[in-house]
């Protein structure tokens, strides 16, 4: 269902939060600071008249304070300790009452249904010690939607507070992972960030890797080996139309789409080197950026397009380098110890995100796009694969973990984590997961 189901009736905003002050005084959180004290905020069940109503209004509310919770930057105030009732909330909030609980931010919302068969879904957030309302929204949509509204009204909540866009109404597709180690069954799957409208997308009969999003959210590339022949893929999630985008004599790596979505970037394996082509999807021809008798794979394109990052061997060690969406320009950015591999650009434009595997353990990092201020955020047995939110503060990626006797299997989740590098949670998925790509925001 998409956004313009949505109706936005009104829109209310006033002051920014900052951390707890004076009334009247502003606040705000600094999400870039390496740690962040999370803000206490009251999220009642939305107010509803019916059974029904209230119903959705106790599954939005939860779903809205798991989102803002997730994000590490929100504690959720305990719902046994709120002292004012529902129904007076709705005329206006009591607001000592909250300051006594040491809540910062209060959600006040009301479900109506309509005579349509549609519901109403009205929200506001105040600021407690500043006694001032500093967002107000409404929407109209059909009942089987009101998960996407969550996620619409935490987003609302998010960028208000931190001046950020969020990033809860997005989908994640990934590779769903089932059987045993020596016959592992890997289907295309997609879902809610937060895990939940969870869909297999393939029926497993070919191996599926590397699925990533096109800008538009309609379509999905990804790699699929079908009678042990690599082709790359378009998947339309809406019709679930599926074509091959390449079929190709050698191995290809790695598909993924350009900004714009009318192009796809990869790797061709040949003669026992790799190079990177781009292909425009309408005409399927193809463009040759690299030539050089060395492994050049795992590209991604800037957010502007004017340039890609790319991982290569050609200086003697896997790293990471950059060069002009024609090819040319190639600059190396990672001179660390170690070998670093799957680069992604961010969404802002400003950070890369990597893989880095050095003395046996596997990190998560991001570096800037000249070299600069590499960091890195979470490491492990074997962790791989960063995508990353649409605000370009958020990664997720996949852990493998031995499990059993001796270790001798392993297990596969997704993680997230923030660029503090102090939030890291596991995203929970019916099966075993890895390769995750995080869509935009849906429109």
């Amino acid at each position: 269902m998409i956004r313009s189901f949505l109706l936005c009736i009104g829109a209310f905003i006033a002051s920014t939060f900052l951390v707890i002050a004076p009334a009247n005084a502003e606040v705000k959180i600094d999400i870039t600071r390496g740690v962040v004290e999370p803000i206490p905020i009251a999220i009642p069940a939305f107010h509803g008249a019916s059974n029904s109503e209230a119903q959705f209004g106790h599954d939005i509310a939860k779903v809205v304070s798991n989102d803002l919770v997730r994000s590490g930057l929100f504690s959720a105030v305990d719902p046994r300790s709120f002292i004012q009732d529902m129904d007076s909330m709705l005329v206006a909030p009591r607001f000592a009452d909250w300051r006594v609980l040491n809540a910062q931010g209060l959600v006040v919302g009301r479900i109506e249904a309509q005579p349509d068969g549609r519901l109403k879904v009205e929200f506001r957030l105040w600021d407690v010690f500043g006694e001032q309302q500093m967002a107000g929204l409404a929407y109209f949509t059909v009942p089987n939607n009101w998960r996407r509204v969550a996620h619409i009204i935490a987003d609302s909540i998010y960028k208000r507070i931190t001046g950020e866009d969020g990033y809860f109404d997005t989908r994640i597709v990934y590779v769903a992972e089932s059987g045993p180690g020596t016959a592992r069954v890997k289907r295309l799957a997609i879902m809610d960030q937060d895990g939940e409208n969870h869909r297999i997308l393939s029926d497993g009969r070919a191996m599926v890797l590397t699925p990533r999003f096109s800008p538009s959210l309609q379509e999905i590339t990804y790699m699929a080996y079908y009678n042990n022949r690599p082709r790359v893929y378009l998947f339309n999630i809406d019709s679930g139309k599926q074509e091959v985008l390449g079929d190709f004599d050698n191995m290809t790596f790695a598909p993924r789409f350009a900004p714009g979505g009318n192009r796809v970037v990869f790797s061709l394996s040949k003669g026992g080197n790799s190079d990177i082509y781009t292909m425009d999807i309408r005409t399927r021809r193809t463009q040759k950026l690299t030539d050089h008798p060395s492994i050049n794979t795992a590209p991604s394109f800037s957010p502007d397009g004017d340039r890609i990052t790319f991982e290569s061997d050609r200086g003697g060690s896997q790293q990471i380098y950059t060069m002009s969406s024609n090819g040319s320009d190639v600059q190396r950015i990672t001179f660390g110890n170690g070998g670093y591999a799957t680069p992604v650009w961010s969404p802002r434009g400003d950070l890369i995100a990597f893989t880095k595997q050095y003395q046996g353990r596997f990190y998560i990092g991001v570096i800037r796009p000249d070299g600069t201020g590499e960091r890195l955020l979470t490491e492990s047995y074997h962790v791989e694969g960063p995508t990353w939110a649409p605000n370009g503060r958020v990664l997720m990626y996949f852990k493998d973990l031995p499990t059993g006797p001796g270790g001798r299997q392993h297990t596969a989740k997704l993680y997230s984590i923030d660029l503090t590098g102090y939030n890291e949670r596991e995203v929970q998925t019916p099966m075993d997961a890895s390769d995750p790509a995080w869509s935009p925001l849906i429109p």
